[in-house]
């Protein structure tokens, strides 16, 4: 690739950006390349088309057109964007595990659950547990609102009990009811300004193992924009709940009690020191990162679900040579 102009990622292997100038203005090929499926986007048809052309001339492919499936990952174009979803594969699961016909839930999991690792509690089939997680594990890369829960599940995969299965068995009650749910990416004009907001819950820093991977994903998201020739305006923000938190990354030394935390946690203050991170006050209503930190009340689940991006797409499929639509609404 690097032979015929192309730019490899460092950020995300695999990806390869081409940038040029075309009457004056600059435009972009990007391919997305694994193991022996490609993925390619770009400013121009014509482009596109010459750059397939080549590839055709070197090695054995398929054209297979327009972007609609790619890695086990459905595309369907609505009046409001792409979404980007897996319902084939959440139908496929839950009747690969025997809840194609259970009752739905509102929700991925219970409020105030707590799962424990209880030798005394009845064990189940390790294999089959395992199994469950990793198909929910690959559904997470269109289905976001369910990453808390399977992350929670998935720590008990070497002695998973009862109390485990049926927290596995409520994810895919609510998939059940949410299956042709996914990721819009809202259409509109290609220019504008771009800009990157990451969220933080107020217990921000609390992993003991990485004290910095919240913001280590807003500078990677950040270096990745970069790479494909995206022009990020503005410094990246990072949005927290807890004003203090703030304070301590504009003025460490204002707080006596703040000695016990680690070297690891100046990491934010020396980006915002930079000018390549902007800690910024958000209300603990509309902190989004509460839905990959705990589980949520009904209402305010689905609220937060909403502002990530997840919604029904509009399915149609042909039986019998009647146009069915599904999820509408």
């Amino acid at each position: 690739m690097s032979n015929i102009g192309f730019e490899k990622c460092a950020s995300e292997h695999g990806v390869y950006v081409q940038s040029y100038q075309h009457s004056g203005r600059k435009e972009m090929l990007i391919v997305c390349l694994y193991v022996d499926d490609m993925l390619i986007t770009g400013s121009s048809v014509e482009r596109i088309v010459n750059f397939k052309f080549q590839m055709l001339q070197e090695f054995e492919m398929s054209d297979l057109g327009q972007l609609n499936y790619f890695l086990g990952i459905e595309f369907t174009k609505t009046d409001e964007g792409l979404v980007m979803h897996q319902s084939k594969y959440t139908l496929d699961m839950l009747n690969k595990f025997n809840m194609n016909h259970c009752n739905s839930a509102n929700t991925p999991t219970e409020v105030g659950l707590k799962l424990e690792k209880d030798p005394e509690e009845e064990g189940v089939d390790p294999t089959e547990y395992r199994k469950m997680v990793g198909s929910l594990r690959y559904l997470c890369n269109t289905r976001p609102d369910i990453s808390y829960n399977v992350g929670l599940v998935s720590r008990y995969m070497q002695n998973p009990r009862i109390s485990h299965l049926m927290a596995i068995k409520r994810i895919l009650r609510y998939l059940k009811g949410t299956h042709n749910f996914g990721i819009l990416l809202p259409g509109g004009e290609s220019e504008g300004e771009v800009g990157i907001n990451a969220y933080s819950d107020s217990d921000w820093c609390g992993d003991k193992s990485d004290r910095k991977s919240t913001v280590g994903y807003a500078a990677w998201l950040s270096a990745l924009m970069s790479e494909l020739k995206i022009e990020v305006e503005g410094k990246v923000k990072l949005l927290v709940d807890n004003k203090s938190a703030i304070d301590l990354t504009k003025h460490p030394t204002s707080h006596g009690r703040s000695k016990h935390i680690e070297t690891r946690f100046h990491y934010i203050r020396e980006q915002v020191s930079k000018g390549k991170l902007e800690v910024v006050y958000c209300r603990s209503e509309d902190q989004i990162a509460d839905l990959f930190t705990k589980a949520l009340k009904g209402e305010h689940f689905l609220i937060l679900r909403k502002q990530i991006g997840v919604k029904k797409v509009e399915i149609k499929c042909v039986l019998r040579g009647v146009v069915v639509v599904s999820g509408v609404g």
